[in-house]
């Protein structure tokens, strides 16, 4: 009896001593995984684990969870410690491990495949690491796996079809990695599937439709991928779905109209950035479940449903860049159902094809309204009064629509508004002082308007602004001090307006700017010294002004990129300086006062990344800018004295030699006498117009060498008075286009001088560039006067337009004017007529604008040519000799009143330009022979708006375009723009400065950018 005692209790006994050894042993076998697993650390990561060590027991060492009975580790959660390394093999060993979290650190190398031995293992986190290669293989053997998330890595290859069976895996992520092939039928093994989650990898193909089988399936995001294929029939199956994410495919099709029963229970329904078309299906409104629904970026037309506002719980609408609407007065009804919707926080319907009045129900929308975005729609009317009740709203985009009328003052409500895009618009008045109270705003976009009045200074309350754009608008008045109180201004744009006095000496304070544009503008005084201290600066626009004085210390700017100064009156000398500004990529200095040598290192060894023409006094520089040498003009500064001294000397003998020679000479004199005196005139005039300082001059035999004796076979063209030769002129042998006049044609004289007085200082890049002049007897001993142009290789704009046959040593035009080249032709010669009108110090009329007075450079940028008719309005204003009489212009071409004896004026360049306009969109010259009586160009375009522009549109234009919007709308607005400019007696007569902002504001209605950045 007492020995099967004793025998039992020493069973116990030695079974106690087996497992206490046994548990010694496994407690080392753990300490030591996790030893060798920081030996894989890097040295600043090792000292994060410190307490791994001795003087510690495993269980308290930082992130180890251990069991309570055996002391085993169960539990590893190392995320968010900011480690370094490769996860070591070693970890295979901790065969207790249920769970492994390695989240938010910096592993790199593969996934060990010695994970598959953690046969135990639950949780598998290793998410937001720079893990490489494949999946490992290792991971399909942890079949107590219930959520794997190895998302946010950089994981490649194929997804092995091995992880179909994980058959108790609840949650599968592999987002955001490198992954590629095709979407593993496999996966339809995983019943017990909640959660699939691989958006954005780089996947492609179909969805097998064994993905129908997953039928406990709550949540799937499959986005930004290339998956294909109809609508996935696969998913279509998955009816306990909540959360469906596949934008950013390449999916297509129609969306079914029984989606509300496909997914009665979906609350989020994301299906942007693929091609879906049709209409939006009415019956997603019985889906009352529903809080987001996205279909950006797609083909979907027809209208926006009215049923929307039965979504009680609807919290995001995402509706924009499609085709949504029809341009009609009802496409905007549906803004008026969204009330009902109390938790919209998201509205977006931009870039579609809405049309009538904004409403005033807008300003009904949910309290919770964040995000309100309609631009790049044809929305009119104007902002509602009660806009301030969006207290909520962070963004206000209705930007590139046709809104009028005045900025509400209750706009200043909107504390919380952090982006306000009312860009491209015809909105006006003054810009309220209430956007002061903007205190959270970053963006404020208003340029492309015709906003008028002052800058606000209270928008210097506005300390959190990054980027303010005012530019094209009426504003006038100074720039207020206040706005330098925002230092965080990255960008401040307020050039084409007309703002006067100085910029503030303040500048210096906004030490964020990157970009500062006031060009064009009639600022004028002392460009402040502290703007060099605004070390952030990549971009400084200061042209179009008139500043004075020299040009600033900004050496400490070693970021500058681009520095215009051109069109100011500045004076002195280059600075040195300027050549040691290694970021520097453009650098205009152009028309101004500045004299001295020009340094040849830096920015000023490239030619074409500098300008500096229109500096009469500057010398030196590399030999592509053509300035005179700076010792030439030393040289005869020393040689004055000797000079006066040699004239006095020479004068004394000319009157002995000319006494001796008058009588053996008298009869040549009588012969030559008319001749004399036009010649002599002639060079008067030369001597007057200053182009010798500013040209070399060139001789007869020079012209008439290079054009082959004015060959046929080297005419280019004919203009007024005269006939237009290429040629190669001078050392570099450089083309030039050279017009000789025609001196019997009457006005002939006075057109070359008109030409002459017109070109000899104007500068800017959209006038064709006079390079010298000649003005001789020719070889029969005739008077011959000649222009000389720089070349343009692509002829002129008529030659493009109607296809005339190409004159040879011009390049091929057979193929049509793309419509964005045309909007920049239109660009430049409004541009250069404006600089006529208006940034030139004595305003220009050019008197005879047309097509065939565009020329057209390498890359097709235009320059306005043939000044024959030109005439400076002071001038004309003060010399009764100049007779109206002889401005006739061109027949279509020119204003009314000039045929009826009108004074030159600048309307009539307006009248002229938009008929040029009218050509270049309809493709009808106004001499057609469509037209003729009161059947006008002007009338013919007037009958066809606003229905039928497309029937009178140049069919060239539309081929290889999608007709539809923006197109119509864009060609609406721009033939209706040439009308205006045309209107014969107008009440409010356009400006060209006017003209140039609506053609940028039209240009930007159909070049938009087609994407945002989805959230």
């Amino acid at each position: 009896m007492h020995l099967p005692c004793m025998s039992l209790m020493l069973f116990h006994l030695l079974a106690l001593v087996y497992s206490c050894q046994a548990s010694r042993f496994n407690d080392e076998t753990d300490k030591q995984a996790l030893v060798e697993f920081q030996t894989h650390l890097t040295e600043n990561s090792r000292l994060v684990l410190a307490s791994w060590n001795k003087s510690f027991h495993l269980c308290n060492w930082t992130g180890i969870i251990c069991g309570r009975r055996h002391k085993r580790v169960t539990g590893l959660d190392l995320s968010g410690m900011k480690l370094t390394g490769v996860i070591s093999p070693s970890i295979g060993n901790l065969s207790f491990l249920t769970s492994l979290i390695l989240a938010d650190n910096s592993f790199h190398g593969s996934i060990p495949l010695e994970v598959g031995k953690l046969f135990r293992l639950q949780h598998l986190n290793l998410s937001n690491n720079v893990l490489g290669g494949g999946i490992s293989l290792g991971i399909p053997n942890c079949s107590a796996l219930l959520t794997n998330d190895l998302s946010s890595n950089n994981l490649e290859h194929d997804v092995p079809s091995e992880l179909g069976s994980l058959s108790s895996v609840v949650i599968l992520s592999l987002r955001g990695n490198n992954l590629t092939g095709r979407f593993p039928a496999s996966l339809g093994n995983l019943t017990s599937l909640r959660k699939l989650d691989i958006e954005y990898n780089r996947m492609e193909g179909m969805i097998p439709y064994s993905m129908s089988r997953l039928a406990r399936m709550k949540y799937l995001r499959i986005a930004g991928n290339s998956f294909s294929g109809i609508f996935p029939r696969p998913i279509c199956n998955l009816s306990s779905l909540l959360f469906l994410s596949i934008p950013d495919n390449r999916f297509y099709g129609k969306l079914r109209p029984d989606i509300d029963q496909l997914f009665p229970d979906i609350q989020v329904l994301f299906l942007g950035g693929n091609k879906f078309e049709g209409e939006i299906p009415s019956s997603l409104a019985n889906i009352t479940s529903l809080r987001k629904f996205d279909i950006e970026e797609c083909h979907m037309t027809g209208s926006i449903p009215l049923s929307f506002g039965r979504l009680h719980n609807l919290e995001v609408l995402a509706l924009a860049y499609n085709s949504l609407g029809s341009y009609s007065s009802r496409d905007l009804d549906f803004i008026g159902s969204l009330n009902n919707c109390t938790q919209l926080q998201f509205l977006g319907v931009g870039y579609n094809k809405l049309g009538g009045n904004l409403p005033p129900l807008i300003s009904n929308l949910s309290s919770l309204l964040t995000y309100l975005f309609l631009g790049g729609n044809a929305i009119s009317g104007s902002i509602p009064l009660d806009i301030g009740n969006l207290e909520s709203l962070q963004s206000f985009k209705v930007e590139q629509n046709l809104l009028t009328g005045e900025i509400p003052a209750s706009i200043g409500k909107l504390s919380r508004v952090e982006r306000l895009y009312l860009q491209f618009n015809m909105m006006s008045g003054d810009i309220p002082s209430s956007f002061g109270n903007l205190s959270m705003v970053t963006q404020i976009y208003l340029y492309n308007n015709d906003f008028k009045g002052s800058i606000p200074s209270s928008l210097g309350n506005c300390t959190y602004l990054l980027y303010l754009g005012l530019d094209f608008n009426m504003l006038c008045g100074s720039i207020p001090g206040e706005l330098m109180n925002v230092p965080s201004l990255v960008t401040l744009d307020i050039s084409h307006n007309n703002l006067t006095g100085q910029i503030p000496n303040e500048v210096g304070k906004l030490v964020s700017l990157v970009r500062l544009d006031v060009s064009l503008n009639q600022l004028s005084g002392h460009v402040p010294q502290t703007l060099g201290n605004c070390l952030c600066m990549e971009e400084i626009l200061l042209n179009g002004n008139f500043f004075e004085g020299t040009i600033i210390d900004i050496r400490a700017l070693r970021n500058l990129r681009l520095l215009d100064l051109s069109n100011n009156n500045l004076s002195g000398t280059i600075p040195e300086y300027l050549v040691n500004l290694s970021a520097i990529q453009f650098l205009n200095l152009s028309v101004n006062n500045l004299d001295g040598p020009v340094p040849t290192e830096g920015i000023f060894q490239k030619s074409r990344n500098v300008s500096v023409f229109g500096n009469k006094n500057l010398c030196g520089g590399v030999a592509e800018l053509k300035l005179k040498p700076c010792s030439e003009t030393k040289a005869r500064e020393h040689s004055s004295t000797r000079r006066k001294i040699a004239i006095g000397v020479g004068a004394a003998v000319t009157l002995f030699i000319l006494s001796v020679m008058v009588i053996i000479s008298l009869s040549w004199f009588k012969k030559r006498s008319s001749m004399k005196q036009r010649v002599s005139s002639n060079t008067r005039h030369m001597d007057n117009l200053s182009i010798a300082p500013l040209h070399e001059r060139v001789r007869y035999g020079e012209l008439h060498s290079a054009t082959g004796g004015f060959s046929l076979g080297n005419m280019i063209g004919t203009g007024n008075f005269g006939v237009v030769y290429k040629a190669f002129l001078g050392p570099e042998n450089r083309a030039v286009a050279i017009k000789v006049l025609n001196l019997k044609f009457h006005g002939a004289a006075k057109s070359f001088i008109a030409e002459c007085e017109v070109l000899k200082s104007v500068r800017h890049r959209n006038l064709v560039k006079l390079l010298t002049a000649c003005s001789s007897i020719d070889f029969k001993g005739d008077e011959f006067r000649a222009l000389v142009y720089k070349f343009m290789p692509n002829g002129s704009l008529d030659m493009w337009l109607h296809g005339e046959e190409q004159l040879e040593g011009t390049n091929n035009t057979s193929r049509p004017l793309s419509i964005l080249e045309r909007f920049n032709i239109a660009i430049d010669v409004a541009s250069a007529v404006e600089y006529l009108h208006v940034n030139y110090h004595d305003p220009i009329v050019h008197c005879d604008l047309k097509p065939g007075n565009v020329l057209l450079d390498d890359d097709l940028t235009a320059h306005v040519s043939d000044f024959g008719l030109a005439r400076l309005l002071l001038k004309f204003d003060q010399e009764s000799s100049l007779s109206s009489s002889s401005i006739r212009g061109t027949i279509g071409y020119a204003a009314p009143e000039y045929a009826m004896g009108g004074q030159p004026s600048i309307h009539g360049d307006v009248y002229s330009f938009g008929v040029l306009l009218l050509e270049m969109f309809t493709g009808k010259r106004p001499s057609n022979e469509l037209f003729g009586g009161n059947f006008t160009l002007q009338i013919y375009t007037k009958l066809a708006l606003p229905e039928n522009v497309l029937d009178i549109a140049d069919k060239s234009l539309l081929s290889g375009l999608r007709v539809g919007f923006p197109l119509e709308v864009c060609l609406k607005l721009v033939l209706e723009l040439g009308l205006r400019c045309c209107e014969q007696f107008p009440m409010n007569p356009l400006t060209v400065r006017e003209v140039v902002k609506q053609l940028y504001t039209i240009k930007g209605r159909f070049f938009k950018a087609r994407r945002i950045v989805r959230r």
